[in-house]
Protein backbone atom coordinates (compact mmCIF):
# COMPACT_ATOMS: atom_id res chain seq x y z
CA UNK A 1 0.00 0.00 0.00
CA UNK A 2 1.56 3.09 -0.89
CA UNK A 3 1.92 6.32 1.97
CA UNK A 4 -0.59 9.15 2.16
CA UNK A 5 3.05 11.16 2.59
CA UNK A 6 5.61 11.74 -0.13
CA UNK A 7 9.28 10.23 0.32
CA UNK A 8 11.44 12.68 -1.43
CA UNK A 9 15.05 11.57 -1.99
CA UNK A 10 18.28 13.85 -2.59
CA UNK A 11 19.76 11.10 -4.13
CA UNK A 12 20.51 13.06 -8.38
CA UNK A 13 20.76 9.95 -11.11
CA UNK A 14 23.39 9.63 -13.46
CA UNK A 15 22.04 12.34 -16.26
CA UNK A 16 25.30 11.89 -18.67
CA UNK A 17 23.02 10.22 -21.64
CA UNK A 18 21.05 13.56 -21.42
CA UNK A 19 23.97 15.16 -21.29
CA UNK A 20 25.50 13.59 -24.04
CA UNK A 21 22.74 12.74 -26.52
CA UNK A 22 19.42 15.06 -25.65
CA UNK A 23 18.64 18.79 -26.74
CA UNK A 24 19.13 21.75 -24.37
CA UNK A 25 15.43 22.35 -24.80
CA UNK A 26 14.27 19.67 -22.10
CA UNK A 27 13.19 22.20 -19.43
CA UNK A 28 10.87 19.98 -16.62
CA UNK A 29 14.05 18.14 -15.93
CA UNK A 30 16.20 20.51 -14.88
CA UNK A 31 13.43 21.72 -11.85
CA UNK A 32 13.10 17.83 -11.24
CA UNK A 33 16.62 16.18 -11.08
CA UNK A 34 15.10 12.44 -10.72
CA UNK A 35 14.74 9.82 -12.61
CA UNK A 36 11.17 8.83 -12.43
CA UNK A 37 10.55 5.02 -13.35
CA UNK A 38 6.90 4.28 -11.96
CA UNK A 39 3.38 5.99 -11.36
CA UNK A 40 0.47 4.99 -10.19
CA UNK A 41 -2.36 7.48 -9.34
CA UNK A 42 -1.45 10.61 -7.60
CA UNK A 43 2.25 9.11 -6.87
CA UNK A 44 5.09 9.37 -9.29
CA UNK A 45 8.36 6.65 -7.97
CA UNK A 46 12.18 7.60 -8.71
CA UNK A 47 14.09 4.50 -9.12
CA UNK A 48 16.66 5.70 -6.01
CA UNK A 49 13.25 4.49 -3.44
CA UNK A 50 11.64 8.48 -3.97
CA UNK A 51 7.70 9.27 -3.86
CA UNK A 52 6.00 12.08 -4.96
CA UNK A 53 2.61 13.35 -5.28
CA UNK A 54 1.91 14.83 -8.48
CA UNK A 55 0.20 18.35 -8.70
CA UNK A 56 1.52 18.91 -12.43
CA UNK A 57 -0.49 16.00 -13.81
CA UNK A 58 1.48 15.95 -17.10
CA UNK A 59 0.09 20.07 -17.25
CA UNK A 60 -2.90 18.68 -16.91
CA UNK A 61 -2.74 15.95 -19.39
CA UNK A 62 -3.53 13.13 -17.08
CA UNK A 63 -6.65 14.83 -14.69
CA UNK A 64 -7.87 10.94 -13.95
CA UNK A 65 -4.41 10.02 -12.36
CA UNK A 66 -1.12 8.04 -13.44
CA UNK A 67 -2.58 4.65 -15.02
CA UNK A 68 -5.76 4.56 -13.62
CA UNK A 69 -6.98 1.23 -13.25
CA UNK A 70 -10.35 1.14 -15.47
CA UNK A 71 -8.46 2.98 -18.34
CA UNK A 72 -5.34 1.05 -17.95
CA UNK A 73 -7.45 -2.34 -18.36
CA UNK A 74 -9.35 -1.33 -21.73
CA UNK A 75 -6.28 -0.72 -23.16
CA UNK A 76 -4.44 -3.88 -22.54
CA UNK A 77 -7.32 -6.12 -23.65
CA UNK A 78 -7.44 -3.91 -26.71
CA UNK A 79 -3.86 -4.48 -27.46
CA UNK A 80 -3.88 -8.61 -26.43
CA UNK A 81 -7.10 -8.66 -29.13
CA UNK A 82 -4.81 -7.43 -31.64
CA UNK A 83 -6.58 -4.36 -31.95
CA UNK A 84 -6.00 -1.47 -34.56
CA UNK A 85 -2.90 0.99 -32.89
CA UNK A 86 -2.29 2.71 -36.09
CA UNK A 87 -5.53 3.65 -38.59
CA UNK A 88 -4.58 6.85 -40.84
CA UNK A 89 -8.51 8.27 -40.93
CA UNK A 90 -9.64 4.82 -41.35
CA UNK A 91 -12.91 3.56 -40.05
CA UNK A 92 -12.01 1.18 -37.07
CA UNK A 93 -14.14 -0.17 -33.85
CA UNK A 94 -11.66 1.82 -31.57
CA UNK A 95 -12.99 5.28 -33.37
CA UNK A 96 -16.68 4.22 -33.85
CA UNK A 97 -16.85 3.63 -29.92
CA UNK A 98 -15.53 6.88 -29.11
CA UNK A 99 -17.63 9.03 -31.38
CA UNK A 100 -20.63 6.74 -30.39
CA UNK A 101 -19.86 7.56 -26.35
CA UNK A 102 -18.55 11.35 -27.26
CA UNK A 103 -22.21 11.70 -28.75
CA UNK A 104 -24.59 9.82 -26.36
CA UNK A 105 -22.50 11.37 -22.99
CA UNK A 106 -21.19 14.78 -23.93
CA UNK A 107 -22.73 16.16 -26.84
CA UNK A 108 -25.94 15.51 -26.62
CA UNK A 109 -26.70 15.93 -22.90
CA UNK A 110 -25.08 19.45 -23.66
CA UNK A 111 -26.96 19.84 -26.40
CA UNK A 112 -24.19 20.31 -28.72
CA UNK A 113 -23.93 19.29 -32.61
CA UNK A 114 -20.22 18.90 -33.37
CA UNK A 115 -18.30 17.47 -36.00
CA UNK A 116 -14.98 15.99 -34.61
CA UNK A 117 -12.05 16.57 -36.50
CA UNK A 118 -9.10 14.54 -35.58
CA UNK A 119 -6.18 16.26 -36.07
CA UNK A 120 -2.51 15.72 -35.35
CA UNK A 121 -1.97 14.41 -31.81
CA UNK A 122 -0.86 17.18 -29.66
CA UNK A 123 -2.72 20.88 -28.80
CA UNK A 124 -1.14 23.20 -31.50
CA UNK A 125 -2.65 20.42 -34.37
CA UNK A 126 -5.90 20.98 -33.13
CA UNK A 127 -5.44 24.79 -32.81
CA UNK A 128 -3.63 25.24 -36.45
CA UNK A 129 -6.92 23.02 -37.58
CA UNK A 130 -9.17 25.48 -35.77
CA UNK A 131 -7.50 29.00 -37.52
CA UNK A 132 -7.09 27.15 -40.83
CA UNK A 133 -10.73 26.20 -41.05
CA UNK A 134 -11.84 29.40 -39.84
CA UNK A 135 -10.02 31.45 -42.53
CA UNK A 136 -11.02 28.82 -44.99
CA UNK A 137 -14.65 29.38 -44.25
CA UNK A 138 -15.14 33.20 -43.94
CA UNK A 139 -12.07 33.84 -46.58
CA UNK A 140 -9.94 35.99 -44.15
CA UNK A 141 -6.61 36.20 -42.78
CA UNK A 142 -7.23 37.69 -39.09
CA UNK A 143 -7.10 35.98 -36.38
CA UNK A 144 -8.02 37.84 -32.70
CA UNK A 145 -6.46 36.27 -29.94
CA UNK A 146 -5.57 38.10 -26.19
CA UNK A 147 -2.83 38.54 -23.98
CA UNK A 148 -1.39 36.00 -21.88
CA UNK A 149 -2.95 33.73 -24.34
CA UNK A 150 -0.95 30.10 -24.81
CA UNK A 151 -2.18 28.17 -28.09
CA UNK A 152 0.76 25.80 -28.66
CA UNK A 153 4.27 25.98 -30.55
CA UNK A 154 3.37 25.56 -34.38
CA UNK A 155 4.17 28.84 -36.59
CA UNK A 156 0.06 29.40 -36.43
CA UNK A 157 -0.95 28.59 -33.01
CA UNK A 158 2.59 30.59 -31.58
CA UNK A 159 1.69 33.84 -33.53
CA UNK A 160 -1.72 33.22 -31.47
CA UNK A 161 0.59 32.58 -28.36
CA UNK A 162 1.38 36.45 -26.28
CA UNK A 163 4.69 35.16 -24.13
CA UNK A 164 7.81 36.38 -25.88
CA UNK A 165 10.12 34.20 -24.69
CA UNK A 166 8.33 31.64 -26.73
CA UNK A 167 7.10 34.10 -29.85
CA UNK A 168 10.95 34.61 -29.75
CA UNK A 169 11.97 30.70 -30.65
CA UNK A 170 10.08 30.33 -34.50
CA UNK A 171 12.98 32.46 -36.40
CA UNK A 172 10.45 34.10 -38.71
CA UNK A 173 7.28 37.16 -38.39
CA UNK A 174 4.63 35.55 -36.78
CA UNK A 175 2.03 37.90 -38.36
CA UNK A 176 -2.02 37.61 -39.11
CA UNK A 177 -3.09 38.05 -35.67
CA UNK A 178 -4.19 41.11 -33.59
CA UNK A 179 -3.27 40.13 -29.36
CA UNK A 180 -6.34 42.65 -27.76
CA UNK A 181 -6.53 42.95 -24.09
CA UNK A 182 -8.06 39.54 -22.40
CA UNK A 183 -10.80 40.35 -19.34
CA UNK A 184 -9.34 42.69 -16.49
CA UNK A 185 -6.04 42.85 -18.47
CA UNK A 186 -6.63 47.04 -17.49
CA UNK A 187 -7.64 46.43 -14.62
CA UNK A 188 -11.81 45.78 -13.33
CA UNK A 189 -13.30 49.08 -14.17
CA UNK A 190 -11.92 48.54 -18.10
CA UNK A 191 -14.37 46.22 -19.90
CA UNK A 192 -11.85 45.09 -22.97
CA UNK A 193 -15.23 43.38 -24.72
CA UNK A 194 -16.23 46.73 -25.28
CA UNK A 195 -13.00 48.30 -26.66
CA UNK A 196 -12.64 45.27 -28.53
CA UNK A 197 -16.11 46.10 -30.02
CA UNK A 198 -15.31 49.84 -30.50
CA UNK A 199 -12.22 49.09 -32.76
CA UNK A 200 -13.80 46.26 -35.05
CA UNK A 201 -16.27 48.93 -35.01
CA UNK A 202 -14.65 52.06 -36.47
CA UNK A 203 -13.52 51.68 -39.97
CA UNK A 204 -9.96 53.75 -38.72
CA UNK A 205 -9.19 51.66 -36.71
CA UNK A 206 -6.50 50.15 -38.17
CA UNK A 207 -8.49 46.38 -37.14
CA UNK A 208 -9.28 44.04 -40.27
CA UNK A 209 -12.09 42.10 -40.16
CA UNK A 210 -10.88 38.71 -38.44
CA UNK A 211 -11.58 35.48 -39.58
CA UNK A 212 -11.25 34.26 -35.40
CA UNK A 213 -11.48 35.34 -32.00
CA UNK A 214 -9.37 32.50 -30.06
CA UNK A 215 -9.99 32.43 -26.51
CA UNK A 216 -9.07 30.41 -23.51
CA UNK A 217 -11.72 30.82 -20.35
CA UNK A 218 -8.95 30.78 -18.21
CA UNK A 219 -5.54 30.85 -19.17
CA UNK A 220 -3.66 28.16 -18.36
CA UNK A 221 0.10 29.36 -19.03
CA UNK A 222 -0.62 32.99 -18.91
CA UNK A 223 -1.41 33.52 -15.37
CA UNK A 224 -4.92 31.04 -14.26
CA UNK A 225 -6.67 34.13 -15.44
CA UNK A 226 -10.28 33.09 -15.65
CA UNK A 227 -12.55 35.45 -17.77
CA UNK A 228 -15.92 35.96 -16.57
CA UNK A 229 -19.26 34.85 -18.09
CA UNK A 230 -20.28 38.09 -19.22
CA UNK A 231 -17.23 38.71 -20.54
CA UNK A 232 -17.25 35.62 -22.71
CA UNK A 233 -20.69 35.96 -23.79
CA UNK A 234 -20.05 39.18 -25.30
CA UNK A 235 -16.69 38.11 -27.11
CA UNK A 236 -19.27 35.91 -28.59
CA UNK A 237 -21.78 38.46 -29.90
CA UNK A 238 -18.94 40.58 -31.40
CA UNK A 239 -17.58 37.68 -33.24
CA UNK A 240 -21.22 36.80 -34.49
CA UNK A 241 -21.87 40.51 -34.99
CA UNK A 242 -18.83 41.07 -37.09
CA UNK A 243 -18.59 37.68 -38.76
CA UNK A 244 -16.01 35.76 -36.98
CA UNK A 245 -15.81 32.44 -35.64
CA UNK A 246 -15.44 31.91 -32.51
CA UNK A 247 -13.21 29.49 -31.03
CA UNK A 248 -12.71 28.03 -27.75
CA UNK A 249 -9.16 26.68 -26.59
CA UNK A 250 -10.12 23.82 -24.01
CA UNK A 251 -7.09 22.24 -24.45
CA UNK A 252 -5.87 22.43 -20.98
CA UNK A 253 -9.27 24.01 -19.45
CA UNK A 254 -11.44 21.22 -20.66
CA UNK A 255 -11.80 17.59 -19.79
CA UNK A 256 -13.22 18.55 -16.18
CA UNK A 257 -10.02 20.96 -14.82
CA UNK A 258 -12.39 23.82 -14.66
CA UNK A 259 -15.38 21.99 -12.95
CA UNK A 260 -16.94 20.60 -16.42
CA UNK A 261 -16.31 18.71 -19.33
CA UNK A 262 -15.88 21.44 -21.26
CA UNK A 263 -14.79 25.15 -19.66
CA UNK A 264 -17.78 27.34 -21.57
CA UNK A 265 -20.48 24.89 -20.21
CA UNK A 266 -23.47 27.44 -18.21
CA UNK A 267 -22.16 30.82 -19.78
CA UNK A 268 -24.62 31.38 -21.94
CA UNK A 269 -23.25 30.66 -25.52
CA UNK A 270 -21.89 28.12 -27.85
CA UNK A 271 -18.03 27.80 -29.51
CA UNK A 272 -18.16 27.76 -32.88
CA UNK A 273 -15.07 25.80 -32.48
CA UNK A 274 -13.65 23.75 -29.79
CA UNK A 275 -9.90 22.29 -29.50
CA UNK A 276 -9.12 19.51 -27.16
CA UNK A 277 -6.24 17.66 -26.09
CA UNK A 278 -3.99 16.99 -22.77
CA UNK A 279 -6.84 14.73 -20.99
CA UNK A 280 -8.57 13.88 -23.96
CA UNK A 281 -6.85 10.15 -24.35
CA UNK A 282 -7.68 9.82 -20.19
CA UNK A 283 -4.23 8.51 -20.02
CA UNK A 284 -1.54 10.39 -21.38
CA UNK A 285 -1.91 8.82 -24.43
CA UNK A 286 -1.62 11.57 -27.36
CA UNK A 287 -4.81 12.78 -28.90
CA UNK A 288 -5.93 15.77 -30.07
CA UNK A 289 -9.53 17.05 -31.51
CA UNK A 290 -10.84 20.38 -33.20
CA UNK A 291 -14.79 20.42 -32.71
CA UNK A 292 -16.83 22.39 -35.08
CA UNK A 293 -20.76 23.07 -36.22
CA UNK A 294 -21.85 20.94 -39.37
CA UNK A 295 -22.52 24.15 -41.32
CA UNK A 296 -18.67 25.05 -41.13
CA UNK A 297 -17.44 21.62 -42.13
CA UNK A 298 -15.76 22.93 -45.42
CA UNK A 299 -13.24 20.51 -45.48
CA UNK A 300 -12.38 18.78 -49.05
CA UNK A 301 -11.04 14.99 -48.33
CA UNK A 302 -7.65 15.15 -47.30
CA UNK A 303 -7.27 19.12 -47.33
CA UNK A 304 -5.94 18.52 -43.74
CA UNK A 305 -3.99 15.30 -42.82
CA UNK A 306 -1.40 14.02 -40.53
CA UNK A 307 -0.04 10.36 -40.12
CA UNK A 308 -0.85 9.98 -36.78
CA UNK A 309 -4.74 11.27 -36.71
CA UNK A 310 -5.81 7.97 -36.33
CA UNK A 311 -4.78 6.84 -32.53
CA UNK A 312 -6.99 3.92 -31.46
CA UNK A 313 -5.01 3.04 -28.38
CA UNK A 314 -6.34 6.65 -27.72
CA UNK A 315 -9.84 6.18 -28.72
CA UNK A 316 -9.91 3.14 -26.78
CA UNK A 317 -8.87 4.85 -23.45
CA UNK A 318 -10.73 8.29 -24.25
CA UNK A 319 -13.83 6.02 -24.62
CA UNK A 320 -13.74 4.11 -21.10
CA UNK A 321 -12.48 7.76 -19.61
CA UNK A 322 -15.98 9.28 -20.96
CA UNK A 323 -17.90 5.98 -19.69
CA UNK A 324 -16.31 5.39 -16.16
CA UNK A 325 -16.28 9.74 -15.00
CA UNK A 326 -18.82 11.14 -17.14
CA UNK A 327 -21.83 9.05 -17.47
CA UNK A 328 -23.61 10.84 -14.50
CA UNK A 329 -22.59 13.81 -12.99
CA UNK A 330 -20.85 12.35 -9.61
CA UNK A 331 -17.33 13.16 -10.68
CA UNK A 332 -18.52 16.53 -11.61
CA UNK A 333 -19.82 17.53 -7.99
CA UNK A 334 -16.66 15.59 -6.45
CA UNK A 335 -14.69 18.29 -8.61
CA UNK A 336 -16.93 21.22 -7.56
CA UNK A 337 -15.91 20.25 -3.91
CA UNK A 338 -12.41 19.47 -4.61
CA UNK A 339 -12.27 23.08 -6.32
CA UNK A 340 -13.56 24.90 -3.16
CA UNK A 341 -11.51 23.26 -1.04
CA UNK A 342 -8.39 24.39 -2.96
CA UNK A 343 -9.84 27.92 -3.40
CA UNK A 344 -10.30 27.87 0.31
CA UNK A 345 -6.91 26.97 1.37
CA UNK A 346 -5.42 29.07 -1.68
CA UNK A 347 -7.34 32.24 -0.39
CA UNK A 348 -6.75 31.33 3.10
CA UNK A 349 -2.83 31.35 2.18
CA UNK A 350 -3.17 34.81 -0.01
CA UNK A 351 -4.63 36.44 3.00
CA UNK A 352 -2.03 35.73 5.53
CA UNK A 353 0.88 37.28 3.19
CA UNK A 354 -1.21 39.41 1.38
CA UNK A 355 -1.09 38.09 -2.29
CA UNK A 356 -3.86 36.87 -4.40
CA UNK A 357 -5.19 33.81 -6.22
CA UNK A 358 -5.95 32.61 -9.78
CA UNK A 359 -8.51 30.36 -11.60
CA UNK A 360 -11.31 28.59 -11.36
CA UNK A 361 -12.57 24.62 -10.72
CA UNK A 362 -9.40 22.75 -9.75
CA UNK A 363 -6.93 24.83 -12.23
CA UNK A 364 -6.14 27.58 -9.60
CA UNK A 365 -2.51 28.96 -7.97
CA UNK A 366 -1.39 31.99 -6.07
CA UNK A 367 0.27 35.10 -7.20
CA UNK A 368 3.65 34.96 -4.81
CA UNK A 369 5.11 38.04 -6.52
CA UNK A 370 7.67 37.47 -8.44
CA UNK A 371 9.39 34.56 -10.77
CA UNK A 372 11.84 34.24 -8.45
CA UNK A 373 9.83 33.87 -5.30
CA UNK A 374 7.77 30.98 -7.04
CA UNK A 375 11.01 28.90 -8.27
CA UNK A 376 12.10 29.12 -4.77
CA UNK A 377 8.70 27.70 -3.49
CA UNK A 378 8.50 25.00 -6.55
CA UNK A 379 11.70 23.74 -5.66
CA UNK A 380 11.54 23.44 -1.95
CA UNK A 381 7.89 22.01 -2.49
CA UNK A 382 10.12 18.87 -4.85
CA UNK A 383 12.45 18.72 -1.77
CA UNK A 384 9.88 17.74 0.34
CA UNK A 385 8.26 15.56 -2.66
CA UNK A 386 5.84 17.69 -4.16
CA UNK A 387 5.61 18.58 -8.02
CA UNK A 388 4.01 21.70 -8.92
CA UNK A 389 4.74 24.27 -11.79
CA UNK A 390 4.53 28.03 -11.92
CA UNK A 391 2.31 30.07 -14.28
CA UNK A 392 2.32 33.15 -15.77
CA UNK A 393 3.80 36.57 -17.50
CA UNK A 394 6.52 36.65 -15.07
CA UNK A 395 6.22 32.88 -13.64
CA UNK A 396 4.82 34.06 -10.48
CA UNK A 397 2.07 32.00 -10.46
CA UNK A 398 2.31 29.00 -8.64
CA UNK A 399 -0.03 26.81 -10.29
CA UNK A 400 -1.81 23.50 -9.01
CA UNK A 401 -2.88 20.55 -11.66
CA UNK A 402 -3.42 17.94 -9.02
CA UNK A 403 -5.22 15.29 -10.36
CA UNK A 404 -9.03 15.51 -10.68
CA UNK A 405 -9.68 12.15 -9.15
CA UNK A 406 -7.13 12.95 -6.08
CA UNK A 407 -8.41 11.82 -2.24
CA UNK A 408 -8.97 14.54 0.00
CA UNK A 409 -6.59 13.28 2.46
CA UNK A 410 -3.24 13.59 -0.15
CA UNK A 411 -5.06 17.07 -1.56
CA UNK A 412 -4.63 18.38 1.93
CA UNK A 413 -1.36 16.98 2.25
CA UNK A 414 -0.08 18.74 -0.65
CA UNK A 415 -1.49 21.80 0.31
CA UNK A 416 0.27 21.60 3.29
CA UNK A 417 3.75 21.13 1.80
CA UNK A 418 2.97 24.68 -0.95
CA UNK A 419 1.90 26.30 2.55
CA UNK A 420 4.97 25.59 4.51
CA UNK A 421 7.16 26.67 1.13
CA UNK A 422 5.03 29.39 0.61
CA UNK A 423 5.58 31.07 4.16
CA UNK A 424 9.14 29.81 4.34
CA UNK A 425 9.73 31.62 0.79
CA UNK A 426 7.88 35.09 1.92
CA UNK A 427 9.73 34.86 5.36
CA UNK A 428 13.34 33.82 4.35
CA UNK A 429 14.79 35.53 1.30
CA UNK A 430 13.68 33.12 -1.29
CA UNK A 431 13.58 30.07 0.66
CA UNK A 432 17.13 30.36 2.23
CA UNK A 433 16.65 27.86 6.00
CA UNK A 434 17.36 30.43 8.66
CA UNK A 435 19.99 29.51 11.05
Amino acid sequence: MISTRPRPTSLKPDTSVYERRESAVRSYARAMPRQFNKAKGVWMHDNQGGLYLDFLSGCSTLNYGHNHPVLKQALLDYIQDDGIAHGLDLHTDAKAAFLETLERLILKPRGLDYRAMFTGPTGTNAVEAAIKLARKVTGRELVIAFTNGFHGMTLGALACTGNAAKRGGAGVPLSHVAHEPYDGYHGPDVDTADLLERRLSDPSSGLDAPAAILVETVQGEGGLNAASPEWLRKISAIANRHGALMIVDDIQAGCGRTGSFFSFEGMGFTPDIVTMAKSLSGMGLPFALTLFHPEIDRWAPGEHNGTFRGNNHAFVTANAAIRHFWSDGQFQQDIARRGTLIERRLEAMAAEHGLSTRGRGMMRGIDVGSGEIAAAVTASCFDRGLIIETSGAHDEIVKILAPLTIEDAHLLAGIDILETCVREALTVPYGVAAE
